[in-house]
């Protein structure tokens, strides 16, 4: 009797370990697909999380690329985009985001995107308007355009013809002479006994040109590329700006064939230096004659 008492004893243990090792294999089991399916979840989210940034980020490539001439269309482009980059800011910035924020940036990114279709249809009209208005005014472009290329090839012609009478209106000298002269008035070559240089020529006549007094101006160049000048102050208006001469004469001009002579005088001055000598003649703010001379 006490042998079959121990005996159900023991049966009973093994029953209750059965049960137990049951149990605790069932948690097992339960505990590890829990975990599964909260790591599936996750990565769920995680994907989730990096599809929403790749369209905000597409997004914001595209309002970047939407150009409209309309200042009020473009403000609202500005503060869509804006809205855009602070989304796409707060989900990177979000670590690991719940199913909760994964849900409302879901929904915001999905108003956006159709905030942004709109704003795609409201462009694409105005463009298709501002193409029609294109097409209105091509005709009257073409007509001013050609209006604007017949006054050009007038006024180019006006100009053409200008420049011809300016530069038929140059003088000119000819037979430009330069030589040296001692005190007595006769031409030397020698530096020591020359006193002055004298320049000859003669004014060209000119039908086109302006008559009137003119002040004719000679720049004489020593052998070493030093001007011959009196005062530093005595300068001309040449293209543009002041420069010095040598000397200067004024004639009066009445559109014939007008000689000339201009002297540099050397008097009381050092002997000049031997070598060749470089004379220009200037008048009207034009170079219109040169000449050079030997000094033995």
């Amino acid at each position: 009797m006490l042998k079959d008492n121990i005996n159900n004893t023991e049966k009973k243990k093994n029953i209750f370990v059965i049960v137990l090792a049951v149990i605790l294999a069932a948690m097992v089991i339960l505990y590890f697909t829990e975990r599964n399916q909260h790591n599936e979840v996750l990565t769920e989210m995680g994907q989730e999380k990096d599809s929403i940034l790749s369209e905000l980020t597409q997004m914001s490539v595209g309002y970047d690329s939407l150009t409209v001439e309309n200042d009020t269309l473009t403000q609202n482009l500005q503060m869509a985009s804006e809205q855009v980059r602070q989304l796409l800011t707060e989900v990177e910035q979000t670590k690991k985001a719940s199913y909760k924020q994964i849900s409302r940036y879901r929904k915001e990114v999905t108003t956006l995107r159709k905030i942004m279709r709109n704003y795609i249809v409201q462009i694409d009209s105005l463009n298709k308007r501002n193409a029609v208005l294109l097409a209105e005014n091509q005709q009257v472009k073409k007509k001013i355009a050609s209006v604007s290329e017949k006054n050009e090839k007038l006024s180019q012609t006006n100009e053409e013809l200008k420049e011809q009478i300016s530069i038929a209106a140059v003088l000119e000298a000819k037979d430009v002479k330069a030589y040296g002269i001692n005190k007595k008035g006769n031409e030397n070559h020698k530096a020591r006994k020359i006193e002055k240089l004298k320049v000859t020529f003669t004014l060209s006549k000119n039908v086109t040109a302006e008559r009137g007094e003119k002040n004719i101006y000679i720049r004489v160049m020593d052998p070493f590329e030093n001007l011959l000048t009196e005062d530093e102050n005595q300068t001309f208006e040449f293209e543009g700006s002041k420069i010095q001469y040598s000397a200067q004469r004024s004639v009066n001009y009445e559109g014939e064939a007008l000689p000339v002579a201009i002297y540099w005088d050397n008097t009381n001055k050092p002997p000049l230096s031997k070598g060749k000598y470089i004379v220009h003649i200037f008048t009207d703010g034009n170079n219109i004659g040169e000449a050079s001379l030997e000094v033995k």
